[in-house]
């Protein structure tokens, strides 16, 4: 399949052009690959390990949530230098999707974990120049925080850290993938009982005990996983491509 329409699809199905983010996600294309495409690898991160794994395995698109240019503009030098060389001479088009991704009501990481958590999605929040991020939504059947939390950490896989601020019932949960803990004040005002989301600061501690919310911790890396899975699967869907997920999982 022609590599240009594959991007008009996914800039179209993922919305870029309405969901801000920041200024150094670039989402999109960011290095260019070959016409066709034949097989797709997804990953989280830009990272050289991960785009490494997908031109061992043949890609010809490589789809991440966290792309290159975080640090913004720099020398082409070091390992910047080397993950461009690697995409290049493995003739290997990346595409990157942040926001939007963790957004997306079908595919984002937040929506997604959601309902693995059993929640029934009732609303949004979390926005970030105005444009919600995150979903917050309803268990069937009230539960405590840690239970909660063990729920969590059957669907991550991992350890999940628990700051149990809030009531000793839980029923309405907000979710916000990755970097989400600074949502803890508009969370409260949503009248959620518990957020859960990727890793926080020293000060969310206090942000949840003292504003009586319970906070779930599970790592950034692993709260991110499922997004760029579901895409891959939806192309695949789609447009027959066949896929693979890189795992580069970091424990934070």
């Amino acid at each position: 399949m022609k590599l240009e329409s594959i991007l008009q699809y996914l800039d179209g199905y993922l919305a870029l052009a309405e969901h801000p983010d920041y200024p150094t996600a670039l989402n999109g294309l960011q290095v260019a690959g070959p016409e066709d495409v034949e097989r797709v690898v997804v990953a989280v991160d830009a990272s050289e390990a991960s785009i490494g794994a997908a031109v061992e395995r043949g890609a010809d698109l490589m789809i991440v949530h966290h792309g290159l240019f975080w640090g913004g503009l720099q020398p082409l030098t070091g390992r910047h230098f080397r993950k461009v060389r690697m995409l290049l001479e493995g003739e290997l088009a990346l595409y990157s999707c942040h926001l939007p991704l963790d957004s997306h009501v079908e595919v984002g990481n937040c929506a997604l974990l959601a309902r693995e958590l059993g929640l029934d999605l009732e609303g949004r929040f979390a926005h970030y120049r105005g444009a919600p991020t995150g979903w917050w939504g309803s268990l069937a059947e009230a539960t405590s925080p840690s239970d909660l939390s063990a729920r969590l950490e059957g669907v991550l896989g991992g350890a999940v850290h628990l700051i149990p601020g809030g009531p000793e019932r839980v029923e309405r949960v907000g979710v916000v993938t990755g970097g989400g803990a600074s949502f803890v004040q508009e969370a409260v005002e949503e009248g959620l009982h518990a957020l859960v989301t990727g890793e926080g600061s020293h000060h969310s501690h206090f942000d949840a005990m003292e504003l009586g919310i319970s906070l779930l911790l599970g790592g950034h890396y692993a709260t991110e996983t499922f997004g760029v899975r579901a895409l891959g699967a939806h192309l695949e869907q789609r447009f027959g491509l066949p896929w693979d997920f890189v795992d580069q999982p970091t424990g934070l």
